[in-house]
């Protein structure tokens, strides 16, 4: 598995956002579901998000995100940089040597 930090900046302003924080949300829960998505959350001050994310590659953590309701609204826009995590806490151990 590749690892990536996905970070979203909002494109609309924050009010707009709120309206579909709950279907991102919930979108974001299928990422979880599948062992894609290892946390999540907001900006401080809110102008988007951070997460972090595993998958087999790039494209295929794109194809995830477009579906996404911020990326198919448009009131967002991603950027994905992958990394090679070498050290961790032991309790996170299985999510990064998943295969």
């Amino acid at each position: 598995m590749k690892h990536f930090i996905v970070e979203i900046n909002y494109l609309e302003p924050l009010a707009r956002i709120q309206e579909s924080v709950p279907a991102h949300r919930a979108y974001l829960q299928l990422g979880y579901d599948a062992g894609l998505l290892l946390c999540s959350g907001p900006k401080v001050p809110a102008t988007g998000g951070f997460l972090l994310a595993r998958a087999a590659s790039l494209e295929a953590l794109q194809a995830f995100f477009a579906e996404d309701p911020f990326s198919t609204e448009k009131l967002a826009s991603f950027t994905f940089n992958e990394f090679q995590p070498v050290k961790r806490q032991d309790w996170a151990q299985d999510w990064f040597s998943a295969p």
